[in-house]
C-alpha cells in the first residue's frame, strides 16, 4: 500500500525513535557477531584437541549454531541499516518542512492541513486599492493536476501582492518535501517487508538465497543514504586506508552490512575488516549461486562450500578471507596469519587451470597454509596468502602444448596490475614500517608475477620473488623483475615438464626444419633456434644460468607417467612438505627473510 505520509506527519515524526530502534538491532547484530567469533574459536580448539564420534557430533552442532549466529548478524545488520537509512533520508525533508513552516510563521501566513498557504493583503492594485490576500496550493507543475484550477486570484505575474510569491514557494516546498518523503517511505517499507524469516535453528540454502535478495532490496532502498559511490574505489590504497580509519564504528558496520562485496575486495582496507566483510558476503554469494541453475554456478559453489567449512572449523594459523567473488572463473584470496600484523607476508599466484572450485579450495589453500607454517618456524610473525584475483587460463594437465589460452600472455597481462594493487594494499595496511613481502608465482602464475614485476615501479614493496615450476616470465634476466637478481629465487624440479617447455622459436624452427626432406637440416633448424638450450616458452628459462636468479634445491619429483602418478606430478609438489620437504623448507626460509637457510642448487 503506498505511503500516505503528510507534511504534518512528517513534521511530527520522531526520527530519534527510528535511530533508537536501529541501535537496538545493531546491538543484536554485534552480540551475534561476538558470539560467533567466540564459538568458532572454541570449536576450532575442540576439533584440534579432541577425537571421536562425540567430538565430531559436537563440532557439527556448534558449526550449525555458528551459521545461525551468522544469519542473525546478517539480517539484523540489514534491519539496522534500513532503519538508519530511513531516518537519515527523511531528516532533510523533515527539516525542509520545518523551515517552510518557520518562514510562514515569520510572514504571518497560515498553513492548512492540506498544505494550502493563506497570505494576507499587501501592496496596491493599479487602481490604488489594497492588493488582496489569498490562498495558494502547490503548483500544478509539481502536482501534475493540470486541470485543477487554482483559487481565483490575479495572475501571479500581474499580482502586485508580494506575499503571493512567498506563499507559493512555501506551498511548493511543503508539497515537495512530503512527496519525496513518501517515496522514501515506500522504498524502505518494501525493503523492510522482505526482512522476514522462519522460526527454528536450521538455516537452509533457500534462506541464504532469500538473504541475498534481502541485501539487494536494502541496498536499493538505501541508495541515497549509503550509496556505493561513497566507497573510494578510485583512490590509492593508502588513501582508502585513511578513508576507512576516518569512519565511525557505526558507519563501518553499515558499509560492512550493505556493501560487503565491495569492502571485502577493496585493497587498502585492513585485513580484519575485509575478513569480516567477506565472511558476511560468503553465505550471501553462496545463496546467489544456489539460485542459479548452471554448471558454472555449481562449480563455484562447491569451492565456496569447502572454504566455508575451513572458516567454520578454524585453523592454525588463523584464516583471513581477503577476497571473494563469482566474476570470471571466480575469485578467492585467503591468508593464513594476519597480513597486517605480520612482519613477513607472502602472496602466491596459482596458474594452469586454477579456478574457484573444490580443487582450489582444497589444494591451493593448503599450499598457502604450508608456507605460513614453515615460515612461522623461522619467524612467528609470518603470514602467507593464496591470491586468485585473476582468470588463470583453463586447461587439462595433459594438454600443455595444445591449449591456446595457456600459451599466451593474455591472462597474465590482465592479472599483473590487479596483483600489484593488492600488494600495494598489503603495504598500506601492514603495521610494520618496512614489512618483508615476498611475491610467489607458481606455473602460469609465475608469468603473472613476472609481468607484474616488470611494470613501472615493479611489485610495490616486494623484497623477494619466488618462481616455482615456471614456463618463463617474459624476461631475459632476473634483473628485469624490479628487485636485485639475488632476490629472485627459482624452484624447478627435474621432472617438471612445464619448466622444460620448448621455446616458441624452437617450435617454429622444428616446423620449418621438418618441412625439409633432409633430417640433418631439420636437426640444425631446431638447434639453431635455441643455441644455449636455455629458452623456454615465455622467454629465458628462470632456472638457467643465463637468467641470473638464485636457483634453490627441490626434489626431482616423480617422472611423468613412468612413476604412475600422471602426466605432471612433480609440477604440484613445490609447497607440500610431505612430497617435497626440501622445496617447502626453502620457500618458507625465503618468505621468513632467512636467505642463509636456503639450500642452493646449480642452475641449468
Amino acid at each position: 500500500m503506498p505511503s500516505t505520509l503528510t507534511w504534518s506527519e512528517l513534521r511530527d515524526l520522531d526520527l530519534s525513535g527510528l535511530h533508537a530502534a536501529a541501535s537496538g538491532w545493531a546491538g543484536v547484530r554485534d552480540r551475534a557477531h561476538a558470539a560467533r567469533q567466540t564459538l568458532n574459536q572454541r570449536t576450532a580448539a575442540l576439533d584440534d584437541t579432541e577425537e571421536g564420534e562425540a567430538t565430531k557430533a559436537a563440532v557439527t552442532r556448534l558449526t550449525t549454531l555458528s551459521e545461525n549466529y551468522q544469519y542473525i548478524y546478517t539480517e539484523c545488520g540489514l534491519i539496522n541499516t534500513a532503519l538508519t537509512g530511513l531516518a537519515e533520508e527523511l531528516l532533510p525533508h523533515q527539516k525542509a518542512v520545518n523551515n517552510a513552516l518557520d518562514d510562514a510563521e515569520s510572514l504571518k501566513f497560515t498553513v492548512g492541513a492540506d498544505g494550502a498557504v493563506t497570505y494576507p493583503a499587501k501592496g496596491e492594485l493599479l487602481d490604488g486599492s489594497p492588493a488582496p490576500g489569498g490562498t495558494v496550493t502547490a503548483s500544478t507543475l509539481l502536482t501534475g493536476e493540470w486541470l485543477v484550477s487554482q483559487p481565483l486570484v490575479p495572475n501571479p505575474l500581474l499580482d502586485p501582492n508580494p506575499n503571493r510569491h512567498e506563499a507559493q514557494d512555501i506551498a511548493d516546498r511543503l508539497y515537495r518535501a512530503a512527496k519525496d518523503a513518501r517515496e522514501i517511505d515506500d522504498s524502505y517499507a518494501e525493503a523492510l517487508s522482505k526482512l522476514t524469516t522462519k522460526p527454528g535453528l536450521d538455516v537452509t540454502d533457500a534462506m541464504w538465497t532469500d538473504a541475498h535478495e534481502d541485501s539487494t532490496a536494502v541496498r536499493e532502498a538505501a541508495y541515497g543514504y549509503l550509496d556505493a559511490s561513497d566507497i573510494p574505489t578510485d583512490l590509492s590504497a593508502a588513501e582508502r586506508k585513511e578513508w576507512w580509519d576516518g569512519l565511525s564504528a557505526g558507519e563501518r558496520a553499515q558499509h560492512l552490512t550493505l556493501h560487503p562485496d565491495l569492502i571485502g575486495n577493496l585493497d587498502g582496507i585492513p585485513a580484519a575488516a575485509r575478513d569480516e566483510a567477506n565472511r558476511t558476503y560468503l553465505p550471501l554469494l553462496m545463496g546467489k549461486l544456489e539460485g542459479e541453475d548452471t554448471e558454472d554456478a555449481r562449480t563455484k559453489l562447491a569451492g565456496l562450500v569447502v572454504i566455508e567449512e575451513k572458516l567454520q572449523k578454524g585453523s592454525v594459523p588463523p584464516m583471513y578471507l581477503l577476497g571473494i567473488g563469482d566474476e570470471g572463473n571466480g575469485r578467492a584470496i585467503v591468508s593464513y596469519g594476519n597480513p597486517d600484523t605480520s612482519r613477513n607476508v607472502s602472496a602466491y599466484v596459482p596458474g594452469l587451470g586454477t579456478a574457484l572450485d573444490e580443487a582450489f579450495a582444497k589444494n591451493d589453500l593448503e599450499r598457502a597454509r604450508h608456507t605460513a607454517l614453515g615460515a612461522q618456524d623461522h619467524d612467528p610473525s609470518s603470514a602467507s596468502i593464496v591470491w586468485l584475483g585473476y582468470d588463470a587460463p583453463q586447461m587439462g594437465t595433459d594438454k600443455v602444448i595444445n591449449n591456446a589460452a595457456v600459451m599466451t600472455e593474455i591472462h597474465a597481462t590482465a592479472g599483473a596490475p590487479t596483483y600489484n594493487a593488492f600488494i600495494e594494499g598489503l603495504g598500506a595496511t601492514n603495521e610494520h614500517t618496512d614489512p618483508h613481502i615476498t611475491a610467489i608465482g607458481h606455473s602460469y602464475g609465475s608469468l603473472t608475477v613476472g609481468l607484474a614485476a616488470q611494470r613501472p615501479g615493479g611489485i610495490p614493496g616486494a623484497d623477494d620473488i619466488i618462481l616455482l615450476g615456471s614456463p618463463g616470465v617474459s624476461a631475459e634476466h632476473a634483473s628485469e623483475l624490479g628487485v636485485d637478481s639475488d632476490h629472485v629465487y627459482v624452484g624447478a624440479a627435474e621432472n617438471d615438464p612445464v619448466t622444460k617447455l620448448p621455446s616458441k622459436a624452437e617450435i617454429d624452427g622444428a616446423i620449418e626444419g621438418f618441412t625439409s626432406t633432409n633430417p640433418i637440416t631439420a636437426y640444425l633448424w631446431y638447434e639453431l633456434a635455441d643455441i644455449g638450450d636455455d629458452d623456454i616458452w615465455f622467454g629465458k628459462d628462470p632456472a638457467s644460468g643465463a637468467f641470473g636468479a638464485n636457483r634453490f634445491a627441490v626434489d626431482d619429483g616423480p617422472r611423468p607417467y613412468i612413476d604412475g602418478e600422471g602426466p605432471m606430478p612433480a609440477h604440484s609438489n613445490y609447497f607440500n612438505p610431505e612430497k617435497d620437504q626440501l622445496s617447502a623448507d626453502n620457500v618458507a626460509a625465503i618468505v621468513a627473510g632467512k636467505p642463509e637457510d636456503v639450500i642452493s642448487e646449480a642452475p641449468r
